[in-house]
C-alpha cells in the first residue's frame, strides 16, 4: 500500500470522488470535489486505483459535519459529509454527465434538480436485517451487520418501530419497517418529492391524449391521480399483488392488467395506434429492456415520460428512443437525500 497526495476532481456516480495519480483514476469515498488530500491506495487495478482518505489537506467550504453517527461505516449514505444545496449540484452534474456521454445528447434538455424539503428524517421505509442478537444494516463493502439504534434519514414513526423491534427477543431475518400500513408492495419511499414528481409529470401531458398507460404501474400511485383527465388508463405490471391491490378501488375508466410488461405494451400500443396516447414507465434500475425499447419504437405514443431510479440505464434507453422521440426535458429529483442515489424523469415527444 501506498500513501498519495491528490486533488478531487470530480464525483463519480455512485458517491466516490474521482482523483487522478500518473493519469489513472483513483476513487475515493467521503470526499467532495475541489478538496486536496493524502489518501491510501487499497486497490490497484490496471485502470484505476480505490483509495481510502487519511487526511484533508485542503476541505472543502462545502464539507458539513454527518448527522449520523454511523456515517461512514454504514453502507447507507455517501453525502452526509456534504451541505445539501452541493449534494443536488453534483447530482445534478451526475444527470447530465450520462446524458451526453451514454445518451449520445449534445445538449441535454436538463431542468434544476428537485429537493427533497426534508434533507433528513423522510424514509417512509427502511428493511433492517437481524442476526445474532444484532440488529440493523450492513457495513460498507463488508458483509458484516452493524447494530443501529436510530436511521437519521427515516421518518419518525419508522425509527419508533425500530426501536419497538430491537425491544423484544428478534429472530434473524429481515425486517420492513414502514411509517404507513397498507399493502406489501413497492411505493417511493419519499413521500414529499413522491408528490412533486407527480405533479410535474401532470404538467407534461399535451392535453390532446385519449388514454394513458402506465407500464410498472404497481398499486396505481399515478393512473388513479391522472384519470379523471383520460378517456381510459391502463396499468401494467408484473406483480400481481400490486395489481391487485390497484383493483380494489377503480374507476369506470380504470383498467389494471398484470403480466409480462414488455409483451402487455406491445399489445396496447398497437391495439391503439391510431389512438392519441400518454405512456409513463417507471422500470426497476436495469431499465427498459430491448423488447421493451422494440415495442415502444415500433407504435410510438404521442407522450412518453420515463421515470427513472438509474441514470445510466435512462441515459442508453434514450440514446435509442431517439430514433422516434425528441427529449423535451429532464429532471433530477432527490428521492434519496444523503445518498448517492438520484431520481429522474425525462419527458419525450412522440413527434419527432
Amino acid at each position: 500500500m501506498r500513501t498519495v497526495e491528490l486533488q478531487i476532481q470530480d464525483i463519480a456516480f455512485g458517491g466516490k470522488g474521482v482523483a487522478r495519480d500518473e493519469g489513472k483514476a483513483v476513487f475515493i469515498p467521503f470526499t467532495i470535489d475541489g478538496e486536496r488530500l493524502s489518501a491510501e491506495i487499497v486497490r490497484e487495478k490496471k485502470q484505476f486505483a480505490e483509495g481510502e482518505l487519511l487526511a484533508l489537506l485542503e476541505p472543502s467550504p462545502h464539507r458539513v459535519a454527518p448527522e449520523c453517527p454511523y456515517f461512514g461505516r454504514c453502507g447507507g449514505c455517501s453525502y452526509q459529509h456534504i451541505d445539501y444545496a452541493h449534494q443536488l449540484e453534483i447530482k445534478t452534474r451526475q444527470v447530465e454527465q450520462a446524458m451526453r456521454r451514454i445518451g449520445k445528447l449534445a445538449d441535454p434538455p436538463m431542468r434544476p434538480s428537485v429537493p427533497s424539503p426534508l434533507p433528513y428524517g423522510y424514509r417512509n421505509r427502511i428493511t433492517v436485517h437481524a442476526e445474532d442478537s444484532v440488529v440493523g444494516f450492513y457495513r460498507r463493502d463488508v458483509h458484516e451487520l452493524m447494530d443501529i439504534a436510530r436511521c437519521p434519514i427515516a421518518m419518525p414513526e419508522v425509527n419508533e418501530a425500530l426501536a419497538q423491534l430491537r425491544k423484544g427477543r428478534v429472530r434473524d431475518g429481515h425486517y420492513t419497517l414502514r411509517a404507513h400500513s397498507g399493502p406489501r408492495v413497492f411505493a417511493q419511499t419519499n413521500d414529499a418529492v413522491a408528490e412533486a414528481l407527480a405533479e410535474q409529470i401532470a404538467q407534461m401531458f399535451i392535453g390532446e391524449e385519449k388514454l394513458l398507460i402506465d407500464a410498472f404501474c404497481g398499486t396505481g400511485f399515478f393512473l388513479k391521480r391522472f384519470a379523471p383527465a383520460f378517456e381510459r388508463v391502463v396499468g401494467i405490471d408484473w406483480d400481481r399483488f400490486a395489481i391487485e391491490a390497484a383493483q380494489k378501488d377503480t374507476g369506470a375508466n380504470e383498467a389494471y392488467v398484470a403480466g409480462d410488461v414488455a409483451t402487455k405494451l406491445r399489445w396496447l400500443l398497437e391495439k391503439n395506434e391510431l389512438t392519441p396516447t400518454a405512456l409513463i414507465v417507471d422500470p426497476p434500475a436495469t431499465g427498459l429492456s430491448a423488447e421493451m425499447r422494440r415495442a415502444i419504437l415500433d407504435a410510438p405514443p404521442r407522450t412518453m415520460i420515463y421515470v427513472s431510479c438509474n441514470p445510466p440505464t435512462l441515459a442508453r434507453d434514450l440514446a435509442e428512443l431517439q430514433q422516434r422521440f425528441e427529449v423535451i426535458s429532464i429532471t433530477p429529483f432527490d428521492m434519496f437525500p444523503q445518498t448517492a442515489e438520484i431520481e429522474v424523469v425525462a419527458h419525450l415527444s412522440g413527434h419527432k
